[in-house]
């Protein structure tokens, strides 16, 4: 299991926290940024972090941002993406179990660091169940291809 983690400004402290967290643990960690406070676009994190994911560099992501929000819709742009935002242990836990959601993303105002470290470690310990939640997950991947892409971009293969 490879996770990113990235935050835009609003999140940076927490980032930080969370990548000094996920380290303790042994895990692998990349730290895609941001790297200071400076004002930068959620789009401009969350999107390259959701690319990196379908191209199979990292297997997971923790987005982070003010609100858990902007990162939230900016990844979920990305085809094949499915990013939950989580407040709590038990929406983490389902973001895994029923939707196996490859990112999550967290509101730095709306957790706090002790909160944002178990929804973290919940949602990786957790794994998809498969089951009734597969049949939904087919369909938004039988959408995702038969639907084109908006941007002017390619159409999904």
């Amino acid at each position: 299991m490879h996770i990113a983690i990235a935050c835009d400004e609003a999140a940076f402290d927490l980032k930080e926290t969370l990548l000094r967290h996920l380290h303790a643990q042994g895990r692998q960690v990349s730290d895609c940024g941001v790297y200071d406070r400076q004002p930068a676009l959620y789009a401009d994190i969350a999107i390259p972090v959701a690319e990196q994911i379908i191209a199979g560099r990292y297997s997971h992501a923790v987005l982070l941002c003010g609100t858990g929000i902007g990162m939230a819709i900016a990844a979920n742009k990305v085809p094949g993406i499915r990013a939950a935002q989580c407040h709590d242990t038990y929406s983490a836990e389902r973001a895994k179990r029923s939707n196996d959601a490859q990112i999550i993303t967290l509101g730095a105002r709306v957790v706090g660091p002790e909160l944002a470290k178990r929804i973290v470690d919940t949602w990786l310990e957790a794994r998809f169940d498969g089951g009734a939640s597969q049949p939904k997950l087919d369909r938004i991947r039988q959408y995702e291809q038969a639907t084109p892409r908006r941007d002017g971009g390619d159409e999904p293969s």
